[in-house]
């Protein structure tokens, strides 16, 4: 099912928001210098403990679009979720679509 979560200009530029959609906290990520697509990850930070992740730093390791943890500063990445430094940790991700000016995404992980 898709869901209505925001409008472009409540969103900031090649940075995080925290969302809570659908009882779900998801860390958004607008990286429009580099694509349109958002970016729907999990907020909890599994090696942390804590809801943190739209505040890391968005950056790029070896090709891939990353989020690093602003406490440990383990790398996810955007596409996949997965933790780049510890494998078999990953972030859950969601697909997400722009509908004109407003920012829908698939919550049903299939």
């Amino acid at each position: 099912m898709w869901t209505k979560v925001c409008h472009r200009e409540q969103l900031i530029p090649e940075s995080g928001r925290a969302a809570l959609v659908e009882q779900q906290q998801l860390a958004l990520f607008y990286l429009p210098s580099i694509q349109e697509q958002v970016f729907a990850v999990g907020n909890w930070d599994p090696i942390g403990k804590a809801f943190v992740i739209s505040r890391g730093i968005v950056g790029d390791i070896a090709g891939q679009l990353c989020v690093a943890s602003p406490l440990y500063k383990q790398h996810f990445q955007l596409a996949t979720g997965e933790c780049i430094e510890q494998q078999g940790i990953q972030l859950p991700v969601w697909q997400t679509q722009w509908r004109g000016e407003e920012l829908w995404i698939r919550m049903n992980q299939e």
